[in-house]
This record gives C-alpha cells, structure tokens and sequence, in this order.
C-alpha cells in the first residue's frame, strides 16, 4: 500500500511539474495595426498581433489558446510568428503556437503579421473580445484586457484599393461640408417636427401651466392619459381628464371628427388648446406635434408655466408604412433601451417596430414550448463543445454572463413592450429569420434532439429537428457561418415555425396587440447549401414541383404561406423571397418571382448599393406587384459609419451615411437625388441607364419607408443611440412629411436651390430644437455629437458646425478642450497646434478636431 501511494505521489507530482505555468493575463499586452491595405495588389490587407510579456514569467510555448472575434478571412498560410491562426465557426477564431514555437520571455514582444479578405478602415474592423485558454483549465477563458488598436495614419492603411480617392475625414473637409449651410434664425423655424402638411403661426402664446385640464372623448381615453403621463413630466402634477368642460378655464380637448384615420388638426388660441382627429391615433400624432411646440427645455427640469406658440395645422402622414428597424441577436439590448426606443419613434410618428429577434448569434424571444431557445440560443459564451451555449461573436468575450451576448425577453418582457408599443399607436411586426441567419435556433433545436435521443425518445427528438444529421453539404454564409441554415425538406422545418408562431400569436392576443404579418426573413442563404443533403435529393425526386435545390427556396416559401394564410397572415420577408433565380444569355440572373405576386407579399428591399448592379431592384418589384418598404442600404442603414475616420464606428459596404443621407432621399424617384458611390465618390450617374423606373401602378405598392440598425459593431445603448440619432431625424422627415419641393422639381439648378434652403431648415431645426430636446426626453439621448469643422485662412483659423446650437471650445496648449476652455467666437489667431471640440448644454463634448496654424 505504501508503495503505491509512493507512486501515485510521485506521478502527481511530475503531472504538476510538467503543467505549463499559467501567466496572469493583465501581464499580456495586445496590440493590433493595419500594416496596408491592397496587400499585393490584392482585395485583401494586411495587419499584425505584437503581444508584449510585461510580467516576470516567460509565456509558455505549449499550453494554451488565444480566441477572438474578427470579421475578415484569414489566410492560414500567410501566419508569422510560429503560431497559426484557424477560423472555428462565424467570425470566431483562434490563434494557438505551433510545435517549434520558442514562447515569449518575460519583458519580450512577438510579432505575428497575417493577410485578411477585403480590407479595413475603422477600429471596429479590429479583432474584438480576445481572451486565453489554459491546457489544464479549457472551460475557462480570461479576458485579455490590455488591448489598443493602433490607429491607422498612412494612406496604404486607409485607402482600401488603388481607385480608392476618399481619406479619412479632416477638419478642412468637415468645414468644406458645413460651409454652404444658409444661416437660419430660430425663431423663423416651423415649430413642429416632422413638417406637417400645412403650419400657420399666429402672435402671441398659450401659457401652459399644472392647473390645465384635459377634455377628452370618451373614445380618447389613452390618448389622454398618455398626455396626462407627459405633462406630469414637465409640471410634476398630473392633469384631471374629464369628458365635458365643466368649469375649467384652460384646457385640452381632445376632439372626435371625420378627418381620415392618421390624419389630425391641432388649434392653439390664447384661451385653449384643441386636438381635432376621427381616431385615438390621429389624436396620438396630434399630441406628438403639441409636444414639439413646446419650449426645448421644457423637459429639463420641473415647470411652473410654459409658453406655446398660437398655430393652426393640418397634417397627416405621406406613408403608412414609417419603420425602424431593431437588430437585437448580434447584440442584445434590454427591454428598458426598448422602451426608450417606443418613445423616440411616437415622438417622431414611426408606427411600426420591425423587431429581428433571431439570427446566427442569437434567439432573444422566450418560447415556451420550445425551452431550448432561450436556455441555449439566447447566450453566448466560451466553451469546448457548445453544448449548452452558442460561441463568442462580435466581441461578446468568453463570459456567458455578457450583456450584450447574452439576453432574451421573456414572454412577460414582450408581452410588457407590446402593451406599451400598442398604447402608442405602434405595431410590432417580429422577425423570424429564415432559413438562413438560423443558427441559433439550429443549435437550440439539435441540443434539445441530443438530450431525448439519450433518453430513448426518439419521435419526440426529431419533432423541432431543423438540420439533416446526413447532411454532407458545404457552405460558407457571408458571416462565416457552415452551419446555420434551416433543412427545408425537414417536415420537424415547419412543426418548429407552426409552433413559434402560435406561440407569437397568443401572446399578441394577451396583449391585445395587433398582428397581421410576421417577416420570415430570406435574405442571404449561400452557394452550396442542401446540395448534398439526402432528405433535400429524396423532396426533388418526389416532387414533380421541386425540379433542383434553387427550387427549394419557392416550395420553402410557399409552405410557409400557406401556413399564414391559414392564421389570417400575411407573408413579410427580405427582398430574397420575391425572387426567381433563371437564366439569361446562359448566366443565371434573378427576376421579381410571378408565382408569389398574387399573394401580395410585402417586402424589405436593401441591396440599392450604388454600384453593385441592382440599383432599381426596389421599383422592379414595386412594378412588378410586390409590396415593397424602402430600407434602402444606400440611406437608411444606420449601422453604416457617418464618415471615414478611423474613430468612427459602424460598418461601411454600403455607404457612409450622415443624416444628409435619409434626408435627401427621394423615395418615388432615388435615382435623382443620389449623389455618393459606396465608396464615398461623387457618383457617375451612368449608372442608372437602362435601370427600371417607378412606375404609377409600381407607385402604388411602396407602402414605406425604414430605418435600419443591425447590431454587429453596436454593444449597450450608449452606442445604439449614437449610431441612430441624429439620422432617425431624417428618416421621420422623409417619411411622414409630403413630397419637398426640391424632390419634384424638374430643373436642376432650381432643384438644387431649393433643396439647400430645405436643407439649411431642417439643420437649424435639428440644431435648435430637436437635439436640445432629446437632451432631456425619455431620459435624454446620447446622439453623435459631430466634430467642428476648421481651416486656416489669412492666418487665422476658421470654423464651423455642420448643426447649430453647440459650443465650441478650444485649446492653444496641446490639451484637450474641456469645459473651462475658451469659447470659440471668431477666428483663432493664435499659431500652432488647435484642438476644438463642441459641447452641448449638458457639457457632453463630441470628438475633437485638431487643425495646425503656422
């Protein structure tokens, strides 16, 4: 006995010698750069790792892995350093030593250079959530915290391709932006936003103050009550809400009429205040507009008395279609950020939430019947086997407990935003995404077949089966993904989606919310999938329908239809599903699918990139009879960055995108008025020859617009605002106000006066007003605060806003401006370096912008 406890303490004991030493991961430092892009003259770049040892033990030269996110390709073979770099699944990969590499001594740096797919411009191109993992604890990833992206300075790593003629945005370019802005006086502005149809002001004012009472129709009750809820707010005493006048000496009413469903009339006088309209949400906008004729500061601070301008309006909206767009798988938010969201778009009269709850890197709805979304597909996090939850992605890091990775809403947390986006006159429309960007759900429903399968219950384990496990089929999704897309000859397919949906109706119905539609999804299923499944080859041959795997697609879709037919709703989906693959001169070449037209489906159409070949797709099918919303890539996605810089955050493949972007669009006629390539050049209309027009019939089939933000490079709601707001503004303009002047006008000269004009209100106005405001509304937003612009002209330095209403401080002494600097006023004498920032009444500064006078 005493010889094998000898023994077993000696072999512990060498187990334990021969363990690499696990360093403290704070002692590693990270850094990442962009050597060049247009590598070899190549469509792709190339960047480096230096990982510096800044600990007192050596870096082992076994024993461990490095994971991060990045959304490039890399190439295996251009690795440096003696460490190889392999994608595991998405945009998740890992870097581990190879057997000859030699670790890294205390105090020593390693270099390890690598080529990448396409090219990069911001820091949110950069590798993102790095972490470690120990041999002997695998389960367990440690954050790399010192990590810094070196910014990129020198044209090869910005410039992505030899054509590339667009820098990084300068302060000299920001003034040349700002500089043919027409000066606008406050006062001059139309004092409700969005514009409404007709806006008359009068001398004189209405002194609202906490003794108002609110008349209402019976019929107005919520409206009333939301009022009531807005003006406590400002006065901290919630007004009484009565049907009659009675004895009341100031009031509201809130008055019933025959004007048509969205439409409303708003009258101030000096004695009262009158909201005319035939229903509760032609009321609802009505006071929306009062809210807007209210003195910006109004929602500072409580109020004693607060004075409205004497107006009488008449308005209603252009579309009945007035979206945004919500990505909330890539990165969560919480439904607090939702909330706040309702709030900004019925202060901006948007009536529909277009809610993506599910894609590859998450399932963020509760299903009660099926668990496993959520239990599995709602988190992320490190892990071996991805058994029990889906892998880091977008920076989400190894910890399962991240906000932004990690979250779903419950079924009382949806049924609570339905309620309260209901009460505001807006529809929730979910997003189900199918059958590709399906990841999270695949994985839910395939840990949930492994369990009962272990349990002997097989037919219960194939029933939301949604993958063929004979499936030999390879793909690469554009986000990387080999596994993500729903086997649609799996008959478990449809009892999975019949299910989910059933699940949304009801709780639709408990809500008392409306639902005609559910969007299903369809965009960006790639090459390759189901080619080499058995079920899909037995469904072809089978189904005298069904003639090859691109046919798939339509009896996928029919399916599905048929399903919401039978449950009063209608089919809603990406472009992708009103399309027919076909060929022309032998190539294969997509057409809007006749077979789906009489069904009516309504469709998102994005790909409008300029450049790309499918600038008209929109009024191809709006002709065609598709119902089409406009969520043009070219001006409404907001995820896109605002311009070039290597600060700026948000993706870019389709456009830079400011709020001049969804302001100047012309939804009838976007040809005209498109002025930047993707790439940020002014644009060659050439284009646009032999490109489809709008016709009327296809007129009548835009039934909207949206606003878009996918979450990829968006983590928290510090971040989502700032990526939506100030351009939420031009999105609630285009789609509520009527047709502009300039948008019609036939001569360009004239059009282009016009349109300066327009556009110089509708900056003042946001200057002004509206940004002031969304300081203090529903909490206060953190909108991007844009950098001044600055030049150096006869010595001195000049500079300018792109909006009004911002503070502009400046620095001499190379530090940066904070808000005991001085206040610019007129131009800056002083030589050398200048650093400028802009402030707004909160003392929030925007970036700086630093401009050298000699």
């Amino acid at each position: 006995m005493r010889t094998l406890l000898l023994t077993a303490l000696v072999l512990f004991s060498f187990l334990v010698q021969s363990q690499p030493k696990t360093i403290d991961a704070a002692k590693i430092k990270v850094q990442w750069e962009v050597i060049e892009n247009s590598h070899q003259n190549k469509s792709q770049f190339l960047s480096a790792f230096t990982f510096t040892n800044t600990g007192k033990e050596d870096i082992p030269a076994v024993g461990w892995t490095l994971y991060f996110n990045f959304v490039r390709a890399v190439d295996p073979t251009s690795v440096t350093g003696g460490v190889m770099i392999e994608r595991v699944n998405g945009d998740f990969f890992k870097l581990y030593p190879k057997p000859d590499f030699k670790g890294i001594k205390a105090g020593a740096s390693l270099r390890v250079e690598f080529v990448s797919s396409d090219w990069v411009v911001n820091f949110t191109d950069a590798p993102a959530g790095i972490y470690i993992v120990w041999a002997h604890a695998p389960e367990k990833g440690v954050v790399i915290t010192d990590y810094t992206i070196k910014p990129s300075t020198e044209p090869k790593q910005y410039l992505r391709f030899p054509g590339d003629k667009i820098g990084l945005i300068t302060p000299a370019a920001l003034y040349d932006q700002n500089k043919n802005t027409l000066p606008v006086a406050a006062d001059k502005l139309v004092k409700i936003f969005p514009t409404p149809v007709s806006y008359r002001e009068e001398r004189g004012f209405f002194a609202l103050s906490k003794d108002i009472v609110i008349v209402a129709d019976a019929a107005f009750r919520n409206e009333a009550e939301i009022l009531g809820s807005d003006l406590f707010t400002i006065f901290k005493t919630k007004p009484p809400i009565v049907t009659t006048e009675g004895s009341a000496k100031k009031m509201i009413q809130l008055v019933k009429n025959s004007l048509p469903e969205e439409a409303y009339e708003l009258h101030v006088t000096a004695e009262k205040i009158t909201i005319a309209a035939s229903s509760g949400v032609g009321v609802f906008y009505g006071i929306q507009s009062l809210k807007s004729l209210l003195p910006v500061q109004s929602w500072s601070k409580s109020q004693s008395t607060v004075a409205i301008p004497l107006v009488t309006v008449e308005d209603a909206p252009r579309f009945s279609h007035r979206a945004f767009f919500l990505d909330v798988s890539r990165n969560f938010q919480r439904k607090e950020q939702i909330l706040k969201t309702l709030n900004l778009m019925a202060l901006y009269k948007l009536n529909v939430f277009h809610l993506h709850l599910n894609d590859d890197e998450g399932w963020r709805l509760e299903i009660p019947a099926l668990p496993e979304l959520t239990e599995i597909g709602s988190k992320r996090g490190h892990s071996l086997t991805g058994s029990t939850h889906l892998p880091p992605s977008y920076g989400s890091g190894p910890d399962v407990n991240n906000p932004y990775g990690t979250g779903y809403y419950s079924k009382a947390d949806y049924i609570e935003i339905l309620k309260y986006a209901t009460a505001r006159h807006i529809r929730v429309i979910p997003e189900i995404e199918t059958p590709g960007h399906a990841r999270a759900a695949v994985k839910s429903m395939a840990a949930r077949y492994e369990r009962l399968l272990k349990q002997g219950k097989k037919e219960e384990a194939e029933k939301y089966l949604l993958h063929d496990p004979e499936d030999q089929s390879q793909y690469r999704s554009v986000q990387g993904w080999n596994d993500n897309v729903i086997n649609v000859a799996l008959p478990s397919a449809y009892t999975f989606l019949e299910t989910v949906v059933d699940e949304i109706t009801a709780m639709y119905k408990q809500a008392g919310a409306p639902l005609n539609t559910i969007h299903f999804g369809g965009d960006e299923v790639p090459a390759g999938v189901w080619e080499k499944s058995p079920l899909c080859k037995k469904l072809i041959d089978e189904n005298a329908s069904v003639n090859n795997v691109d046919d798939l697609w339509y009896y996928f879709y029919g399916k599905i239809n048929t399903m919401l037919q039978k449950k009063g709703l209608t089919m809603y989906g990406w472009e992708e599903i009103s399309m027919r693959k076909t060929k022309l001169d032998g190539n294969n070449t997509y057409i809007p699918n006749p077979d789906f037209v009489k069904d009516r489906f309504q469709v998102d159409v994005w790909n409008n990139v300029l450049g790309w070949g499918a600038e008209d797709l929109a009024y191809q099918l709006a002709n065609a009879g598709y119902k089409v919303v406009l969520s043009c890539v070219s001006n409404f996605y907001f995820d896109m960055a605002y311009h070039k810089a290597f600060d700026e955050p948000g993706y870019y493949w389709g456009a830079f995108i400011d709020v001049d972007k969804p302001y100047y669009f012309i939804p009838y006629d976007y040809f005209k008025n498109a002025k930047e390539d993707k790439y940020g050049n002014a644009l060659n209309k050439s284009i646009f020859i032999g490109k489809e027009r709008l016709t009327d019939y296809g007129r009548s089939n835009i039934v909207g617009i949206q606003g878009l933000l996918w979450s990829e490079t968006v983590q928290g709601a510090e971040r989502m605002e700032y990526m939506i707001l100030p351009k939420f503004l031009g999105l609630a303009e285009r789609a509520w106000a009527k047709d502009p002047a300039w948008g019609t006008e036939k001569d360009a000269a004239q059009s282009d006066k016009l349109y300066q004009q327009a556009w110089s209100e509708f900056i003042a106005t946001a200057g002004w007003r509206e940004l002031p405001r969304l300081d203090y509304y529903a909490g206060g937003f953190q909108y991007r605060i844009p950098s001044p612009g600055a030049v150096v002209q006869d010595g001195k330095v000049q500079v300018n806003m792109q909006y009004p209403g911002f503070t502009i401080r400046y620095t001499t002494d190379g530090k940066e401006p904070s808000l005991k600097s001085p206040v610019y006023t007129s131009p800056i004498a002083v030589k050398g370096t200048i650093k400028l920032k802009a402030f707004n009444q909160k003392g929030r500064a925007g970036k700086t912008s630093v401009v050298t006078n000699p």
